[in-house]
């Protein structure tokens, strides 16, 4: 282990506040570590997770996620439903060059992402704001742009505006780190209501659509080689060791308290 890796870990699906407290407990790591960790993992059930700084009250009118468990992420950003994405967690120090630029961490996964697409024939850009986006602060994190989002030409057609955001980031500065929670859209999630249902790799006829794992490889490989690092991949779950840690940081995640701060 040195600073100079990328440690790359591949957890097992878990319920909203056991992976909100992980993450968590992935910042501290990285810290630890002195450079990037990232961590990918799924979700035991479809899961709205809500944005630090949305106010639960927006969450509750939105019929569309109705009756779907919620758990508020420690990062900001608009709601992202979970269950048919591609999530992970990415944390660096402050003192690193990604966390000292923010918009630099941001872009420079994304921009990864574009390459590791476009090997499936898929052409997805960063976007770039303009008049005709739709509003900033709508509801959910895939009705709304923000610069550097992932957006993707729909299939034999030139890029538009309106082309489906298809990937999608929020930060936050936690203590001395900055994490990164992000979402890639492998099809549009059947637990909610139509009008919540966004377009993904599946729907772009993306090939890659059921190759979740192969997608991460690709897109680790390319992160590691643009910082020109090695990577330090762990065989068990993030969670290994830190098992009652968790536990207790997750019980702050499943409180009425947390999730209705705002």
């Amino acid at each position: 282990m040195t600073a100079a890796s990328l440690a790359v870990w591949w957890d097992e699906a878990a319920d909203g506040p056991t992976n909100m407290a992980t993450d968590e407990r992935l910042a501290e790591e990285a810290d630890r570590r002195g450079g990037p960790a990232i961590r990918f993992y799924g979700w035991s059930s479809p899961t709205v997770s809500l944005g630090g700084f949305q106010p639960l009250a927006e969450a509750t009118a939105c019929s569309a996620i109705a009756g779907l468990p919620l758990v508020r992420r420690p990062s900001g950003g608009g709601a992202i439903i979970h269950g048919s994405d591609l999530t992970y967690a990415a944390a660096v120090p402050k003192s690193h060059p990604w966390g000292a630029r923010p918009q630099a961490f941001y872009d420079a996964l994304h921009a990864a992402m574009v390459e590791v697409l476009a090997t499936w024939g898929l052409e997805a850009r960063l976007h770039v704001p303009s008049a005709s986006d739709p509003p900033a602060d709508a509801f959910l994190c895939f009705s709304r742009r923000a610069p550097g989002d992932l957006v993707a030409a729909r299939p034999g057609q030139a890029p538009t505006p309106s082309d489906p955001k298809i990937m999608g980031s929020a930060q936050r500065r936690l203590g001395t780190t900055v994490i990164q929670h992000g979402s890639l859209l492998l099809g549009r999630c059947l637990a909610v209501g139509p009008e919540a249902r966004h377009d993904g790799l599946t729907e772009l006829s993306c090939a890659a659509a059921t190759l979740p794992r192969e997608i991460a490889s690709r897109w680790i490989d390319r992160l590691a080689g643009g910082l020109g690092v090695d990577i330090t991949p762990h065989g068990r779950a993030f969670a290994v060791g830190h098992e009652q840690e968790i536990a207790r940081a997750a019980e702050r995640f499943r409180d009425d308290r947390w999730t209705g701060r705002r």
